[in-house]
C-alpha cells in the first residue's frame, strides 16, 4: 500500500488550522461535501503543496438491498480523479431502505446473503471508480440477530470476494468492543491486514455504560491501546485522526496527533 503516514480530516470549519498544524502528511476530505469543479481553496492549497487528498463517502450504501446509485459512483470518482487521489473510501454498512435515508451508518448483518449482496454492490461500484476502493468497518449499538460469521470473517471475505483495501477504525473498533463484546485481538487476527489501506482515530466519550464514537471529544486511551495492538501486528501504511465537532485548539490537534505517531513510530 501507499505510504501516507498520519494525517487529519478536513473539514471546512479547521481549514486554516490543517494548513499549519505541523506534522499532517495527508488529509481526507467528506465527498459529498466538495464538489469536483469547485473545490474549496484549502483543499487546492494542500493538493499543491503535495499533500494527499482522499476522498471518504458516507452514502453508498452498499450494504443496503438497493442498486448503487451510479451517480454517488460517479462523484466519487470525479473527485478522486480531480484530486490526483490514490484511492477512496466508504463504509461496510446501509443508509437507505425501502425508499428512506436513515442519516446513520447502519450495520450489515453478518450473514452469507448480506455478505452477497454487499460483494454484488462493492464489485458494480468498484467498476465504474478510477481508483481502488477502501470499506471501513462501523460502529453499531446492536447486532443484528442470526449472525453467521464474527466481524473479522465478514470482512476477511468480503476482502477475498472483491479485492478491496479495508479501512480500520480502531475507534469504531473499541466502541464495538465495549457496546457489543467484540473481541478486539480476533477482530485484528481475522482480517486480511495485508490488504490495510489506512486507520482512522476518533475521539469518543462513555455514558451510562455506553461508549459513543462522537468525533467531537478527544482521542480516549483506551482507543490508543487499540492501535498499539494493530501495531503489534503491522505497520500501517496510515493513520488519520478525524473530528467533526466541538473543535479545540489547534495544539490540542497538534497534540493528539503527535500520540498518534508516538504509537505507529
Amino acid at each position: 500500500m501507499e505510504r501516507l503516514g498520519v494525517g487529519i480530516g478536513w473539514r471546512p470549519e479547521i481549514d486554516l488550522t490543517v494548513e499549519r498544524l505541523p506534522g499532517v502528511d495527508f488529509v481526507e476530505v467528506v465527498a459529498e461535501n466538495l464538489r469536483p469543479d469547485h473545490l474549496p481553496e484549502s483543499v487546492v492549497l494542500l493538493r499543491e503543496r503535495g499533500v494527499p487528498v482522499l476522498p471518504h463517502a458516507v452514502s453508498l450504501s452498499l450494504g443496503g438491498a438497493d442498486p448503487v446509485d451510479p451517480a454517488r459512483v460517479a462523484h466519487l470518482g470525479a473527485l478522486a480523479e480531480v484530486l490526483d487521489a490514490p484511492l477512496v473510501s466508504d463504509h461496510v454498512c446501509f443508509v437507505r431502505a425501502g425508499g428512506l435515508d436513515s442519516g446513520h451508518l447502519m450495520p450489515v448483518p453478518r450473514t452469507r446473503e448480506a455478505l452477497d449482496v454487499l460483494v454484488a454492490n462493492v464489485r458494480a461500484a468498484q467498476a465504474d471508480l478510477p481508483v481502488p476502493l477502501a470499506l471501513e468497518n462501523v460502529a453499531a449499538l446492536l447486532d443484528w440477530p442470526g449472525g453467521e460469521l464474527t466481524e473479522g470473517r465478514f470482512l476477511a471475505e468480503l476482502v477475498a470476494r472483491t479485492d478491496c483495501l479495508l479501512l480500520v477504525d480502531v475507534a469504531n473498533l473499541h466502541a464495538n468492543a465495549r457496546n457489543l463484546g467484540t473481541d478486539v485481538d480476533r477482530f485484528l487476527d481475522e482480517i486480511p491486514l495485508e490488504r490495510l489501506a489506512y486507520v482512522h482515530v476518533a475521539g469518543g466519550v462513555e455514558h451510562q455504560g455506553v461508549y459513543h464514537d462522537t468525533h467531537a471529544h478527544a482521542v480516549r486511551p483506551e482507543v490508543l491501546e487499540v492501535l498499539a495492538r494493530l501495531r503489534e501486528r503491522v505497520d500501517p501504511p496510515g493513520v488519520l485522526l478525524e473530528r467533526d465537532d466541538d473543535y479545540p485548539a489547534d495544539a490540542e490537534l497538534a497534540a493528539e496527533l503527535a500520540a498518534i505517531r508516538a504509537v505507529v513510530g
